[in-house]
């Protein structure tokens, strides 16, 4: 508004690696009353579900969740919050979690001051209403309101959650361009798949035509990968039936979807 592929080859340097004491693990009890609340965990298998408890438990220790505007977030709450941002790194691995500190909720939607100095000088202000934004370096931000939502209509293609932490870990290699850190060979494979259905999905877009998927996946490269990256988790058919290719990388890079046949 982000391993298989870590099993492949080591992504990140050893020196990345910025924990140096183990989390306490997630109470029990207290997970499975999350996964009940949540339909992208009821359905994973144990292995991820074990690997996905560690990440959440990584998470906890590690960042500061930060309601606003007046909200309130029990354990249950947070603990759900981090398992929905955790989801996309369960194949990935704990890296995917480096160089930011804080996840700060909103009610709902919230307003951002944008300001644009164009070529001629002038300087532009506008401002803009977003659901979830995730700066560079710094926090990670979502509409509670509007994690709610996703979780009540999970197949209906969005995550908001997925969406901001795609970005967080497109950025990992220095740039977010819409691909994320990778193995060379798979780079050069994912940033010529990627753009060739980018720059086809783009001209739809142009000539106004209907799309299947949310146009808004034409604002730009990053934009793209987050787009689709949500509908791996909560409408895999359509992104198959749509653009094979990607989903074929999503699938290897994210793990298979929790509502893939």
């Amino acid at each position: 508004m982000a391993p298989v592929a870590a099993r492949d080859v080591p992504l990140i340097p050893a020196s990345w690696r910025w924990w140096q004491r183990f989390p306490a693990p997630v109470d029990e009890a207290l997970w499975r009353s999350v996964c009940a609340q949540c339909p992208w965990l009821q359905p994973l298998a144990p292995e991820r579900d074990r690997r996905l408890r560690e990440l959440v438990a990584l998470f906890l220790q590690r960042k500061t969740i930060v309601p606003v505007a007046g909200l309130e977030l029990d354990a249950s709450q947070r603990l759900l919050l981090a398992a929905l941002c955790c989801l996309p790194l369960i194949e990935f691995g704990a890296e995917g979690l480096h160089g930011w500190s804080e996840l700060v909720v909103y009610p709902d939607a919230f307003r951002v001051r944008r300001s644009h100095l164009d070529a001629a000088g002038i300087l532009h202000e506008w401002d803009d209403e977003l659901i979830g934004e995730a700066w560079d370096s710094g926090p990670l931000i979502l509409s509670w309101a509007d994690v709610q939502a996703d979780l009540a209509d999970p197949q209906a293609g969005f995550c908001v959650a997925v969406h901001e932490m795609a970005h967080k870990i497109d950025v990992l290699d220095g740039a977010m361009d819409g691909t994320p850190p990778l193995p060379r060979t798979w780079q050069k494979q994912w940033a010529r798949d990627f753009q060739q259905c980018y720059d086809r999905f783009c001209e739809q877009v142009d000539a106004c035509a209907d799309t299947a998927l949310d146009p808004y996946a034409a604002e730009a490269p990053e934009e793209f990968f987050a787009v689709i990256s949500e509908y791996h988790f909560s409408a895999p058919q359509l992104l198959q039936q749509e653009m094979p290719v990607v989903a074929a990388h999503l699938h290897r890079f994210y793990g298979p979807s929790p509502f893939a046949t």
